[in-house]
C-alpha cells in the first residue's frame, strides 16, 4: 500500500476502488452555503504608515499574497452527495466507520440520507465541534459549531480504540480527586477545539481548513496502525497529515487545483503517489 492523492472527480475515483477496501472514511464536503468560500493570504511588515497596529503598539503594513477560493453552491445538494455516499458505504470494510462533517444548515437533511444508506441502527453519534472565533451576528444566537455524524457499517462490530483517545482536563478537577484529575477524562460528543490559528504553523491558507487536533481524535479512535483512511474531499490535506503521524495509509481526492497545490506544498518531503485523473500534466499546470 502506498499513500495516494488523486486530482479529479471524486465519484470517478470512488468507483475505481475495490469493495470493502477502506477502514475509515472522513469527509468534509462543501457545506452548500450558497457563497464562494475564499481566504486571502497576507503578510505584514513593519511600517510607520501601516494600516494595522501590532505588538507593543507598533505599526504594520498588510500585503496581500493571493487568494484561494471555491464555489460552495449546489442546485441539488443531496443529489450531488448521494452517489458518493453510496460508494463510501460500498468501500468500507465490515468493521469500518464513516465520519461526515457538515454544518447546521444541511445536517438534518444529510442525516436522513445517511440513515437510508447505512441504516438508522448504524448511527452512533452526532459530534458537536464547538469553537469560539470570528464574527458574531447580533440578529440571532451566533452559530459557533459544526456537526460530525458518525456511522458504523456494522453497529455491533466496529473499531473504537477508547484507550488510544487523548484525554482532556476536567472542567472542575477539584471535584474528582487528584488521580482522576491527573489522568483527565474521555471527550464526550461535544468537542471544544479552536479553529486553525491564523498565524500558526499549521495554517496552509486553504479556505475551510480543519484543525489537525480534530482529525487526530477520529483517526486514533476509529482506525489502527496500517489501516487505510479515505478522504474524498481532500481540501488542505489535514486527514493525510494525521495519518502520517499515526502510521495509517491514506487516499485523498480533490478536483480543486488550489487544493492540490496546498497539499503538494504541505507534503513535499513525503513519498506520496500523485495521480492525475484530469488528463492534465501536473508539472505544467501546478
Amino acid at each position: 500500500m502506498k499513500n495516494k492523492i488523486y486530482f479529479g472527480d471524486n465519484l470517478t475515483v470512488l468507483k475505481s476502488l475495490p469493495t470493502e477496501s477502506i477502514d475509515l472514511i472522513y469527509i468534509d464536503p462543501p457545506f452548500n452555503t450558497g457563497k464562494s468560500q475564499s481566504r486571502t493570504q497576507i503578510k505584514t511588515i513593519a511600517d510607520d504608515d501601516g494600516d494595522r497596529i501590532g505588538f507593543q503598539g507598533r505599526s504594520y503594513k498588510t500585503i496581500a499574497l493571493g487568494q484561494k477560493a471555491y464555489n460552495d453552491q449546489f442546485d441539488d445538494y443531496l443529489g450531488f452527495l448521494e452517489p458518493r455516499l453510496r460508494e463510501a458505504y460500498r468501500l468500507l470494510k465490515p468493521q469500518g466507520s464513516f465520519y461526515f462533517h457538515i454544518d447546521y444548515r444541511e445536517v438534518h437533511y444529510c442525516k436522513i440520507l445517511l440513515d437510508q444508506i447505512f441504516g438508522r441502527n448504524s448511527f452512533l453519534n452526532e459530534i458537536i465541534w464547538a469553537y469560539d472565533y470570528g464574527a458574531r451576528t447580533r440578529k440571532k444566537w451566533p452559530p459557533k459549531h459544526d456537526n460530525i455524524l458518525l456511522y458504523a457499517k456494522d453497529p455491533h462490530h466496529y473499531t473504537f480504540n477508547v484507550d488510544e483517545i487523548e484525554r482532556i482536563p476536567y472542567m472542575a478537577p477539584g471535584l474528582v480527586g487528584k488521580d482522576k484529575a491527573e489522568r483527565g477524562k474521555l471527550p464526550t460528543d461535544t468537542w471544544w477545539h479552536t479553529i486553525v490559528p491564523t498565524n500558526g504553523t499549521e495554517k496552509t491558507g486553504y479556505p475551510t481548513q480543519k484543525p489537525l487536533g480534530i482529525l487526530r481524535r477520529m483517526i486514533q479512535a476509529s482506525s489502527n496502525k496500517g489501516d487505510v483512511v479515505l478522504d474524498f474531499f481532500g481540501g488542505s490535506g489535514t486527514t493525510a497529515a494525521a495519518c502520517l503521524e499515526f502510521d495509517r495509509y491514506f487516499i485523498l481526492v480533490d478536483n480543486n487545483p488550489q487544493s492540490i497545490l496546498s497539499m503538494q506544498k504541505r507534503f513535499a518531503d513525503f513519498d506520496i503517489e500523485w495521480i492525475n485523473c484530469e488528463g492534465i500534466n501536473r508539472d505544467e499546470n501546478h
